[in-house]
């Protein structure tokens, strides 16, 4: 694994810090004429979700943290478990537990639909610490309000229901039936999708 210095702390990377895997979520490296620069580091913990913030200071470096991903098939919640197979193979099952998945990640999961795992290893030892699902996904609409001409007051949104059941803000044109592209990092409507 490799070392990192304190100015290559940056977004989207994942390090080892005090014994365990974190996700850099953003890194500001400030230079002051009085003292030596640091970079100013806000990064959640992938095994347990907590969110930190931390300061490195030039002399400061990190090992990078040797994160690997692979595919599963989702296939279906009992309770707090949530099993997985091989994407080829439906015999070969798995299961996570609740507090594994972050709740943005549950909202927009689909049965027999592929995931990534987020494989950690570390001393020869590899342990599932998360999940990704692509950055954009397709949903069907399966209930929306019905569109009152010139409201606006909301600020052209309502509230839409998608076909795996959950729940986003889309623009008022958006009615059951329709294909609506979502951004599943933060939940945001993205288009319309054209039926082909």
């Amino acid at each position: 694994m490799a070392l990192l210095k304190y100015n290559e702390i940056r977004e989207k990377k994942y390090i080892i810090y005090e014994n365990e895997p974190y996700e850099v979520l953003s890194s500001h490296v400030a230079r002051t004429q009085q003292r030596k620069p640091q970079n100013q580091v806000k990064m959640r913990n992938l095994i347990d979700g907590r969110g930190v913030n931390e300061t490195f200071r030039s002399s400061d470096t990190v090992e990078e943290a040797d994160i690997s991903k692979r595919e599963a098939k989702y296939l279906y919640q009992k309770g707090t478990e949530y099993w997985f197979s091989a994407p080829d193979n439906p015999k070969d099952r798995f299961m996570l537990s609740e507090e594994s998945i972050d709740d943005q990640t549950k909202r927009f999961m689909r049965q027999n639909e592929n995931v990534s795992l987020l494989i950690f290893e570390y001393h020869d030892e590899e342990r599932i610490i998360g999940i990704r699902l692509p950055m954009k996904m397709d949903f069907t609409v399966t209930e929306a309000p019905p569109n009152i001409k010139g409201d606006t007051a909301t600020g052209g949104n309502k509230v839409v229901t998608l076909d795996n059941g959950a729940t986003v803000s889309a623009p008022l044109f958006v009615n059951v039936g329709d294909v609506i592209r979502i951004n599943t990092e933060t939940g945001d409507y993205v288009e319309r999708v054209e039926k082909s």
